[in-house]
C-alpha cells in the first residue's frame, strides 16, 4: 500500500471503539535508515485549549495497527 492510500482513512481504537482522528490530520515517523513507518502521530481532539506553541498528540505505534481498510484504521491502545 502506498502512503497516499492511507489519506482520509478514519482511526478507530479496537479497545472502546473511539474515533482517534483521520489520516489526513495526522503526521507519520519514519525510520530515516530503513524508511518503514515507526508511528502516526494525531492531534489529541481531548484538549479543547491551547496555548501557543503547545502541540499534544497522541502516538500510535505501527505495530498497534491491527486492520486497514477501505475505510478506516483499526488499531489497539491501552493508554487513550
Amino acid at each position: 500500500m502506498l502512503l497516499s492510500q492511507l489519506g482520509g482513512k478514519e482511526i478507530v481504537n479496537l479497545n472502546d471503539g473511539g474515533r482517534l482522528g483521520i489520516i489526513a490530520d495526522s503526521d507519520v515517523m519514519i525510520d530515516e535508515n530503513t524508511g518503514k513507518i515507526i508511528s502516526l502521530l494525531l492531534p489529541d481532539k481531548r484538549v479543547q485549549f491551547k496555548f501557543f506553541g503547545d502541540k499534544e498528540e497522541i502516538e500510535i505505534p505501527w505495530n498497534s495497527i491491527k486492520k486497514i481498510g477501505d475505510d478506516m484504521i483499526i488499531v489497539e491502545i491501552e493508554d487513550y
